[in-house]
């Protein structure tokens, strides 16, 4: 028996960033050990590093005090410079192994969230990404992800070290000279709450900047896609202005950033400065005084500087970092959209009843159903037309057979099984589609026949191909470009077909399979789906005569509003 998992509906990302706008950048955003496992490793070495750095501190600041107030000249220094020596190569060390561990976690992290990503928008399917922009999801897997380097490499280490390393000077510190270390703890947490006031402006403008990359990114992908048309119509040269609008945006609030980091960086190195010259001139005084010997002057004057450092250097790091804590936003706003339900692995029959009985579907963000109360009956064996005006819901149909559409109501059996029980994989592993406007990858016909089934030798892959384009010049070995330039739409369309029938699979969804096609190429079509229906169940959507009268039977399908949803014709009857 299988267990069904609970379905949820979600907000489209535009609309959950247009929630989240108001949300501030964190500082350390919990999420990114949740998603990426390599930063839990990482953050445990970056503690481990960070006590013995502090530790070296010490030692080295306690062992220079005593070296430049032994008496002696150079025979009274010899005992310190072995073990100088040692602390000195012991730090060159760990900042190595800093370096080292930092950029390991980073590319690990990166390729975990990365992959993670892309294969969750590939389990939120077709019907989600109708909703958002492929420039600006192509720019938040690569750039966007990309800048996180520096919150690895640079910001994760510093906020370790400025936790341990300022309480362990300053605990040094207060047992060397309590004045000295009263004066340090009151003015080091000035350091933090400066940078924090300053921080918040500069993360809202480091999220805004990466908001105008991604609409660069998605602009100028729509222009390189859609040049052809551009040029047709006229509209290139506004494309190109809109471009060089949005790009001057984008500088102007990288340059915004800058000022803002730079002036963080003015802020935190002019506190840190004042602070020590307050140690500085309490411990002149009281040494001028005779009330404080001059080892302890030295000691307090050498760690003084080392408990503000880290947080100085936090600041810088944490502007270096903070885009990549954007795109980190943006990222998990994308994997905390909630996949469509998917059961476990079942076992499906070859040859089993599919029953659609009550299927009403509303897609998120739209007023209208796109389909209600439709309910069909595909036995083993049956081709089955829909067909019907635009917008009545006949892909709409396709899209909650293949686990793309949840629906709101209604229920859908694949034989003893409800569809939302069994496992995505097992089912869509018997289904072949033919999506209304298929893509076609960049390398040769044969490459794109065979992603409907990677095994399939050449016999078989010409087979189901040269049939449907043997005009092309080189057959099966014809190149064609990125979504499938160099060819027609109808060769295109009768590429995909071909992709689709070389799967074997015993389900065929085909959507609007002669779209684009002449008499002759939808004659050749016809033909194709006439023998690669043979005992399989086929549900197609199609308006010409040509595909109806491969139907065994015609359901017409109408819009939502109207009352009659479905009727079954005659067939060969639109």
């Amino acid at each position: 028996m299988c267990l069904s998992a609970e379905v949820d509906s979600s907000k489209p990302l535009r609309v959950r960033r247009a929630v989240a706008e108001h949300d501030r950048v964190r500082a350390v955003d919990p999420r990114l050990h949740r998603y990426a496992r390599a930063t839990r490793t990482y953050l445990a070495v970056c503690v481990a590093l960070g006590v013995g750095w502090a530790a070296l501190v010490v030692a080295q600041a306690t062992l220079l005090a005593d070296g430049l107030t032994a008496g002696g000249g150079l025979t009274g220094l010899r005992p310190v410079l072995v073990p100088l020596a040692v602390v000195t190569a012991a730090r060159a060390a760990i900042a190595w192994a800093q370096e080292v561990a930092a950029h390991r976690a980073a590319a690990s992290a990166k390729s975990e969230l990365r992959e993670r990503m892309l294969a969750h928008v590939v389990r939120l399917g077709p019907v989600w990404l109708t909703g958002e922009r492929s420039g600006e999801l192509a720019t938040l897997a690569t750039r966007g992800i990309d800048a996180l380097e520096g919150y690895y490499a640079r910001y994760l280490p510093q906020l370790v070290l400025a936790v341990i390393v300022p309480v362990v000077v300053l605990g040094r510190v207060l047992t060397a000279d309590l004045i000295a270390g009263v004066t340090i703890a009151v003015t080091l947490p000035l350091i933090p709450v400066f940078m924090v006031l300053v921080g918040r402006g500069t993360a809202e403008a480091s999220r805004r900047q990466f908001r105008y990359l991604e609409q660069l990114s998605h602009h100028f992908l729509d222009v390189v896609t859609g040049l052809t048309t551009l040029r047709v119509f006229g509209r290139a040269t506004v494309q190109t202005q809109t471009i060089a609008t949005v790009t001057d945006q984008h500088r102007r609030l990288t340059m915004r950033t800058l000022r803002l980091a730079f002036l963080s960086g003015l802020v935190l190195e002019l506190l840190a400065t004042i602070s020590v010259a307050l140690v500085a001139v309490g411990i002149g005084l009281r040494l001028v005084g005779g009330s404080l010997d001059l080892r302890t002057a030295l000691l307090v004057l050498i760690l003084a500087p080392e408990a503000y450092l880290p947080l100085r250097a936090l600041g810088s790091h944490y502007h270096a970092s903070v885009e990549g804590l954007a795109a980190a936003g943006e990222v998990f706003a994308v994997l905390e959209q909630p996949p469509p339900a998917s059961g476990v692995e079942c076992a499906v029959p070859a040859d089993t009843t599919i029953v659609l009985d009550g299927l009403s579907v509303r897609y998120p963000g739209r007023d209208t159903a796109a389909l209600t109360d439709f309910s069909l009956t595909l036995a083993p064996g049956d081709v089955v037309a829909l067909t019907g005006p635009s917008g009545a819901g006949k892909s709409t149909v396709l899209a909650v057979l293949l686990g793309f559409a949840t629906p709101t109501s209604g229920s859908v059996r694949i034989g003893p099984h409800d569809l939302s029980d069994v496992g995505m994989d097992a089912w869509r592993g018997r289904v072949a589609w033919l999506p209304q406007a298929p893509h076609l990858v960049a390398g040769s016909v044969a490459d794109n026949v065979r992603l409907g089934r990677p095994d399939a030798d050449d016999a078989a892959v010409r087979l189901v191909a040269e049939s449907l384009v043997d005009e092309l010049p080189d057959g099966i070995d014809t190149v064609v470009g990125d979504g499938g330039r160099g060819v027609s739409a109808g060769q295109r369309q009768r590429i995909a077909l071909a992709r689709a029938l070389v799967r074997e699979a015993p389900v065929l969804l085909l959507d609007e399979p002669t779209a684009n096609l002449d008499a002759k190429a939808e004659a050749r079509v016809a033909s194709a789906i006439r023998r690669a229906a043979a005992g399989r169940t086929v549900l197609l959507v199609a308006h010409r005569p040509a595909m109806l009268a491969l139907a065994d039977r015609v359901v017409v399908l109408h819009p939502p509003d109207q009352p009659r949803h479905s009727t079954e014709a005659a067939v060969g009857v639109p």
